[in-house]
């Protein structure tokens, strides 16, 4: 039986899990350097570790709403297939380990839109949506133009 660790945060009243292969790091939500003319989504970039990294509004791409900053708001640097982004989160919570029996693949119509939820993790008390950041990013409308802003200012 397989056994996967993902990194659980919440954005809006939802929990949601990210694969812990794909998370570098959780940090404290520090300035934003706007980039002007950038897609609704992108706050901005940060430095992290000598790196410039794009900041995602998981509020924005979700709901289409800005999220309330507050001292729970935490930044997931994720590394996709593409790309090394910092996504905006309500709160980090932890990380568990889930098993494939706990999986199930998310097949109603209504998540075409949103494939980059392939599979929900349904524990006893709680529902958990799995992301595919590799999904969740060739999903973003104008991402192209934000990899070549950020590789631009590096």
């Amino acid at each position: 039986m397989n056994v996967s660790k993902i990194v659980v945060f919440r954005t809006g009243d939802e929990e949601y899990g990210m694969p812990i292969e794909h998370v570098i790091s959780i940090e404290k939500l520090e300035d934003i350097n706007v980039i002007p003319n950038m897609p609704y989504y992108m706050k901005g970039v940060v430095k992290v570790r000598g790196e410039l990294i794009p900041v995602l509004d998981t509020y924005q791409i979700f709901y289409n709403q800005d999220i309330t900053v507050d001292h729970d708001v935490k930044l997931i640097v994720i590394q996709s297939d593409e790309a090394l982004v910092a996504l905006i989160v309500k709160e980090a919570k932890e990380i568990i380990d889930i098993q494939e029996s706990q999986l199930k693949k998310l097949t109603v119509g209504v998540f075409q839109a949103t494939k980059y939820f392939p599979a929900v993790a349904s524990l006893e008390k709680r529902l958990i949506l799995i992301i595919d950041p590799n999904l969740l990013l060739s999903s973003l409308e104008k991402f192209e133009i934000v990899k070549e802003e950020i590789m631009s200012h590096q």
